[in-house]
């Protein structure tokens, strides 16, 4: 009787935990090809939940990346096209906004001078294609696309755009309120990016020593009142650091409707 009660036991224990297995929520993770970034590797992934719903899109870069960035030369300040790195999302990254990513380093920041002007990553996460955005020419090309602004509400509150234009990136948009705007330190920001009238990508701007003194770190996303496409939003902007790798990530999805 005793050995029938064990074995009852142990079967009961069995389909316990089987049933913890099968209630237990299901994530999923897809990577996107990785690319060759400095003397390391970097790649992006996309996280859903069990019901394929968006949590998580982010870059990720390794180790040996982040610890061999090109030091450039004095002089060198502006968006560097020669350390940008364009990547891919996976598929199953297209019930959100983002269409590709672009990682920029600058190792002696951009204008405007005396703010952005610190060794700092730009992490683009592009809402239009690799092919569109090759296809912004230089502002003095056709100034007149890149001073077509989205229409009011498309751009979050207190956000100017800076003058000009940068080609293959569009018009960046601040937040007049940033730290860095009214008297702080440059350590980490948030942009926005239009040309011809549309949104075109969500931008964390975020120093290296900042990334170096921080293994976690998050932040809200500012939101604007009215979006141009349907689609999951990100409503917080995170770093993680673990594993040998340095993650740049969006998350807490909402699905908005365009307007």
């Amino acid at each position: 009787m005793k050995k029938l009660l064990l074995a009852l036991t142990i079967v009961s224990a069995g389909f316990a935990s089987c049933k913890k297995d099968h209630d237990a929520p299901k994530e999923h993770l897809f990577k996107g090809p990785e690319q060759i970034f400095q003397h390391g590797k970097a790649w992006t992934w996309f996280q859903t939940d069990e019901n394929d719903k968006p949590l998580r899109i982010a870059v990720a870069i390794d180790d040996a990346a982040m610890s061999s960035l090109d030091t450039g030369h004095v002089g060198d300040g502006g968006h560097d096209h020669a350390n940008m790195l364009s990547l891919a999302f996976h598929p199953k990254a297209a019930i959100t906004p983002f269409q590709h990513f672009g990682l920029d380093w600058n190792p002696h920041g951009h204008e405007p001078a005396g703010v952005y002007d610190k060794p700092h990553f730009d992490f683009h996460f592009y809402m239009i294609s690799e092919t569109e955005r090759m296809g912004i020419p230089p502002y003095e090309n056709d100034s007149l696309k890149f001073k077509n602004y989205p229409a009011p509400g498309y751009m979050p509150a207190n956000y100017v755009p800076i003058p000009g234009g940068v080609p293959q990136m569009g018009t960046h948009w601040v937040d007049v309120t940033a730290a860095e705007l009214n008297g702080q330190p440059f350590t980490q920001t948030f942009l926005n990016g239009s040309y011809n009238g549309n949104v075109i990508f969500y931008e964390p701007m975020i120093t290296r020593a900042f990334i170096q003194a921080n293994a976690t770190y998050e932040r809200a996303v500012p939101q604007p009142a009215k979006v141009q496409k349907d689609g999951y939003y990100p409503k917080k902007m995170k770093i993680e650091k673990g594993n040998g790798v340095t993650n740049i990530i969006l998350e807490d999805f909402v699905y908005r409707t365009k307007s």
